[in-house]
């Protein structure tokens, strides 16, 4: 049984800084990463972490959001520096089997504000 824990969201000001961690679970995963939801917009990809250590980011978040994993523990997180207003959105974590199916964790609330 897979399960995706999240942990780390929360409020915080503009240029602040918030680290999201996601423990998985009950399976192997190739590639683990994160996407975000802000209300009344689409699920899009932050960004994406294989088992080498490959990474891919969205150009919104590049040279601010760094995702790093450890294979040993099966997680995943996403270091967050310089954080914006636009930031703000549910942060979910996916972890996918080597045959492409992802699986979701359960979201945790980023807000950035003053």
């Amino acid at each position: 049984q897979v399960q995706l824990v999240e942990s780390g969201g929360g409020l915080v000001q503009p240029g602040g800084s918030l680290r999201l961690s996601c423990a998985a679970s009950g399976s192997i995963f190739s590639t683990m990463g994160w996407y975000r939801q802000a209300p009344g917009k689409q699920r899009e990809l932050v960004a994406t972490i294989t088992k080498a250590r490959i990474t891919n980011y969205a150009n919104s978040v590049k040279g601010r959001f760094t995702i790093s994993r450890d294979n040993a523990k099966n997680t995943v997180y996403l270091q967050m520096n310089s954080l914006k207003p636009e930031d703000t959105a549910v942060y979910y974590c996916n972890a996918a089997l080597i045959n492409g199916y992802g699986y979701w964790g359960q979201g945790t609330q980023v807000t950035v504000s003053s």
